[in-house]
């Protein structure tokens, strides 16, 4: 479904970029209306998987209408931070990966009360230099944890994994050669 390591990318120079590498599966971050179909067409063309992230998509509505768009370009799922995002994407059968920031003690048992909520496919716990919390949420949540955010070095990567983390989105190509 997914390597270990997931291009997360900004730009169609970062997307042209991570279309090039090893990664299997790539997070845009910011595409519009207008780079969507493209971006898909030119992922699946290479073999790898194109997330769209919701919240920062311009053009395409925030609504069932903007999944439906979004599921008729063949997109391979959505990521978004809002649960009724995640609901209606589910609804509509798309693959999502809910995004959720952790910023102190709280957060950990708020996501784990919206992961059993919202039943998203995947979770992507920012930032992803918190292996401590990766391993306590992959005993408690039954879905695989993506680490992301202010992810440097290797050896970062690494602890992420080892603390329970599926996978990892990184917007540093320099590891993305890594990516399976």
């Amino acid at each position: 479904m997914y390597g270990k390591i997931i291009a997360a990318v900004r730009t169609e120079q970062e997307l042209s970029d991570a279309l090039l590498s090893a990664v299997d599966t790539v997070f845009y971050l910011t595409p519009s209306v207008f780079t969507l179909a493209p971006a898909v067409e030119k992922a699946h063309a290479r073999g790898k998987k194109l997330f769209i992230h919701m919240d920062l998509t311009e053009g395409v509505g925030k609504d069932r209408a903007g999944l439906q768009l979004v599921k008729n370009m063949h997109a391979d799922g959505i990521i978004s931070t809002r649960g009724s995002i995640i609901k209606m994407a589910k609804e509509a059968g798309l693959f999502t990966v809910q995004r959720f920031f952790l910023v102190d003690s709280h957060s950990v048992e708020t996501i784990v009360e919206t992961i059993k909520s919202v039943k998203p496919d995947m979770a992507e716990i920012m930032p992803g230099v918190v292996p401590k919390v990766m391993t306590s949420l992959k005993g408690t949540v039954p879905i695989p944890i993506i680490a992301g955010g202010l992810i440097d070095s290797r050896e970062e990567i690494e602890k992420a994994i080892e603390g329970g983390a599926a996978a990892v989105s990184i917007g540093k190509k320099e590891f993305w050669e890594a990516g399976k």
